[in-house]
């Protein structure tokens, strides 16, 4: 009898560890910061957002439920932000913020066909670190001046925006030759990033993901 239920528990074990794969991915991101109108004010001028184009990479985990369902989850490390840009009088001023965000998503997949795989989910980021880059065009630059304001940036989103945000995601994957496949998706945040926000403002942040995985079977 101990061997029966012994070889039944290892036949188990064999049959879901079969339908569980683990992978690798990494791609280009491009995200957009969005407030109440689309843009901030920075002393009483206005700066228009802009997406910024960053990247990911990271690992997942796809465990099959049949040949049509399966649930997945990753962790990425992904390069996020946005840009900000004010023009005044000829001269243009660019920041760009890097968010730098570990991404844990998880999904439902669809497979419509055994190649292409259709998915969507929840997704919660934490942040680790913010950094800034202050470019000008139209007019002698400052270097100090440049330098002093990336950190001021850097402190005042660090301090100011909340290290968790949430957010739903859809996408798509394409297996292209045995593990190696195609993934695109569209992130969007509903999460509030500022920390004490004034006056009701808001900032979320939406990204679009593009690039190559692999499954290893």
């Amino acid at each position: 009898m101990k061997k029966i239920l012994l070889a039944s528990a290892m036949a188990l074990f064999a049959g879901l560890h079969a339908q569980t794969t683990f992978g690798v991915k990494a791609g280009y991101a491009l995200s957009t910061l969005n407030s109440d109108t689309n843009s901030v004010d920075f002393g009483g001028i206005g700066a228009s957002l802009e997406s910024k184009s960053g990247f990911y990479i990271g690992g997942l985990v796809e465990h099959k439920l049949s040949n049509k369902f399966a649930l997945q989850g990753e962790v990425e490390y992904a390069n996020l932000g946005g840009k900000a840009v004010v023009k005044v009088s000829g001269v243009t001023v660019t920041e760009k913020l890097h968010f730098n965000r570990i991404v844990i998503p998880v999904s439902a997949r669809y497979y419509a066909t055994p190649e292409l795989g259709l998915y969507a989910g929840p997704y919660v980021s934490f942040k680790t670190n913010t950094k800034a880059k202050i470019e000008v065009s139209g007019a002698q630059s400052n270097p100090g001046a440049i330098n002093e304001g990336e950190k001021y940036l850097e402190n005042y989103f660090d301090n100011g925006l909340k290290s968790t945000e949430f957010g739903l995601f859809l996408g798509a994957d394409y297996n292209v030759y045995k593990g190696l496949f195609f993934d695109a998706r569209y992130s969007f945040g509903l999460t509030n990033m500022i920390k004490d926000p004034v006056n009701g403002e808001k900032l979320k942040m939406n990204f679009f993901q593009l690039g190559l995985g692999y499954r290893f079977k």
